[in-house]
């Protein structure tokens, strides 16, 4: 049974990018062949764990908004509105913790799709009792392109804070394609 004020949390690094036109701002660039194709995986991950969400926030930058059309694109047509936030573009870990913070309360489980170093240093910050020992270790070794990090908040988004989750997951696009292989 879920915990009263109980809300889910996954965070999700952009896909790899593509580096093939240097003249590109990095705020442009796309993503490449092998980040599409991981966004997808992952969407169709999250599909099968029944993780639907019923918001998501996702940074302004190209390789963000096509990370976010890919996963919707496998959640059967249960994927909810983005809400594009430049200010996620190469933010803070405080700034999308600040982010997290703001949701609505009605807001069971929140997606946040961004860039690194923010978005690991926001999970590993999150990350506290409970939190399942596996996945804790996966993430502090690499939080890889199209990675994504799940956790519990006990105490609701303006509870959330420094250890005030608890990470019940860490999937990588590698470990699931091999897991459905």
């Amino acid at each position: 049974m879920k915990e009263a004020g109980l809300r889910e949390l996954i965070l999700m690094r952009h896909g790899k990018s593509s580096w093939d036109d240097p003249s590109l701002d990095d705020f442009d660039r796309p993503l490449a062949p092998r980040g599409r194709k991981a966004a997808s995986r992952m969407g169709a991950e999250i599909a099968a764990r029944g993780w639907l969400p019923d918001h998501a926030v996702v940074s302004a930058a190209l390789r963000t908004r096509q990370t976010w059309r890919r996963v919707a694109a496998e959640l059967d047509g249960a994927a909810p509105r983005p809400q594009y936030d430049e200010a996620l573009y190469m933010a803070s870990a405080d700034r999308m913790l600040a982010v997290v913070r703001a949701v609505p309360a009605k807001t069971s489980r929140l997606m946040l799709v961004g860039h690194n170093p923010g978005m690991e240093e926001l999970a590993r910050g999150l990350a506290g009792p409970g939190s399942d020992a596996e996945a804790l270790t996966a993430m502090r070794a690499k939080f890889p392109t199209a990675a994504l990090a799940r956790f519990e908040l006990p105490a609701g988004w303006a509870g959330a804070g420094p250890a005030a989750a608890r990470l019940t997951h860490f999937l990588r696009p590698r470990a699931v394609a091999s897991a459905r292989d």
